[in-house]
């Protein structure tokens, strides 16, 4: 019998949990289990995140995280005028209809 523990290795370190996340995200999304090792214990803190890949998923999840680039600016290039568009239609818009705005004027203006 083998001990499933030995079957991990650790992937990368995140300094931040959303970035750890996202790059876990896009390693489930192409079929790679990952498991997320917070580096905190404290519940909300931001202290960044380890990612660990089976061993026989090491290979390929190492090359899919290559292929993401690093620098902002290259990203940049990268993107499309879609994805631009979609982000400035994201920044432009903020969740409406929700809210609830409360002035004390007696809905007077």
């Amino acid at each position: 019998m083998t001990d499933q523990v030995d079957n991990w290795h650790k992937l990368a370190r995140y300094d931040t949990n959303m970035q750890g996340e996202l790059h876990a995200n896009l390693l489930r999304n192409n079929g790679i289990t990952v498991s997320l090792q917070p580096l905190s214990a404290i519940p909300g803190m931001n202290s960044g995140i380890v990612l660990w890949v089976e061993s026989t998923d090491l290979a390929s999840a190492q090359r899919i995280l290559d292929t993401i680039p690093t620098d902002g600016a290259a990203l940049l290039d990268e993107m499309s005028d879609a994805d631009f568009d979609a982000l400035s239609a994201a920044q432009s818009n903020p969740i409406q209809g929700n809210s609830i705005i409360d002035d004390n004027n007696g809905g007077n203006d």
